[in-house]
């Protein structure tokens, strides 16, 4: 079998888009660069605090919009049970994926250590969801009116 009219790289019947003879030659000496300089640091903003105003920030907890909620104790514990589980489950994760990227380790280490995380991550969701029905026994048991209810459903999707 014989090949006729092959083309080659160089030789494609086209005619070259870029003509070499006139691209004109730089010599580096001509070519400058920018110099940057390094940043200064900056000095922020000072705020100060009165005494009461430090003591006003630390009586507003993470949980104080659960606090002041007007919801029945047993259901405000509740809450704040259910936002501590939340946070746990989220800063495992986070440890999760700080394993998963951290390349020193082998993959039986790896695996080791993500199998621990997933159970105890798994414990607790199981924590959560007992603490998600105990707040719905508690919130049908309490005659919480229609605007408590969505409330307290409001406060466990804020987390």
């Amino acid at each position: 079998m014989s090949a006729i009219g092959t083309l080659n790289p160089g030789n494609s019947s086209l005619p070259s888009l870029l003509d070499t003879a006139k691209i004109p030659t730089v010599d580096e000496a001509d070519v400058t660069l920018p110099i940057f300089e390094t940043p200064t640091k900056v000095e922020g903003i000072k705020v100060s605090l009165s005494g009461a105003g430090i003591e006003k920030a630390a009586a507003k907890g993470e949980n104080s919009d659960i606090e002041e909620s007007g919801l029945p104790e047993n259901i405000q514990q509740i809450l704040k049970m259910i936002r501590k589980l939340q946070q746990q489950i989220a800063e495992k994760l986070a440890e999760m994926q700080a394993v998963m990227r951290d390349k020193r380790l082998s993959p039986e280490e790896m695996k080791a250590k993500l199998g621990a995380l997933q159970a105890f991550i798994n414990n607790l969701n199981g924590g959560l969801i007992v603490a998600n029905n105990a707040l719905s026994k508690a919130m049908k048991q309490s005659g919480l009116t229609p605007e408590q209810i969505l409330k307290a459903a409001s406060l466990v999707m804020k987390s």
